[in-house]
């Protein structure tokens, strides 16, 4: 297990490879459709600091307050390809170091990556409330009254964050790996010439 803490320089995101299992520690953001739309459209300047040689989580929480505090009760990812129209321009125009979700993004997202120097995570599905168990702080929180929770920007600190690089600065996409042996799989098994 390598030990991340954010925000992370370029030089040591790019030293990680597809398969390498990280712990996350210290400032992230979470973002979804909402706020990937945001960030495009309008550029706010107000994000810049928080998003800088960091990374952003595709999830939509569940929250609870106790008084003036927010706490994560759930924060499973969500499916990542639904970004990948706005993910690169995100990377790019943010520094972002990596993106975390589920299922893996396509190959303008993995363009980004390779050209700025940042990768993809995959966190685990299903585990929500144990990843909600990482987040231990709450900063502050970006469009929660237009938004609502789950869409909103909320930027955390996080400890012991588990999540595996599954697309990595150097090209390597263990999803397209696993796409196209699926694919010569299921030509063999429908004796379609490969």
């Amino acid at each position: 297990m390598i030990d991340l803490k954010l925000p992370i320089d370029e030089k040591t995101i790019r030293k990680l490879k597809v398969g390498d299992e990280v712990s996350l520690n210290g400032r992230l953001v979470t973002g979804r459709d909402a706020a990937h739309v945001w960030l495009v459209k309008e550029r706010p300047d107000l994000v810049r600091d928080f998003l800088k040689d960091t990374m952003i989580y595709h999830c939509g929480p569940v929250v609870k307050k106790r008084g003036n505090d927010w706490e994560f009760v759930a924060a499973g990812p969500t499916t990542s390809i639904r970004e990948e129209p706005y993910q690169g321009t995100v990377i790019q125009e943010y520094g972002l170091r990596g993106v975390i979700g589920k299922g893996g993004m396509g190959p303008e997202t993995l363009k980004a990556l390779e050209t700025n120097g940042a990768v993809y995570l995959h966190a685990i599905g299903g585990l929500a409330t144990l990843i909600a168990e990482s987040v231990v702080k709450v900063h502050t929180v970006f469009k929660l009254e237009e938004f609502g929770v789950p869409e909103a920007m909320w930027v955390i600190d996080v400890r012991d964050f588990p999540a595996v690089v599954t697309m990595d600065s150097h090209g390597g996409s263990l999803h397209d790996k696993i796409f196209h042996h699926s694919d010569e799989i299921r030509k063999k098994l429908l004796h379609i010439d490969v």
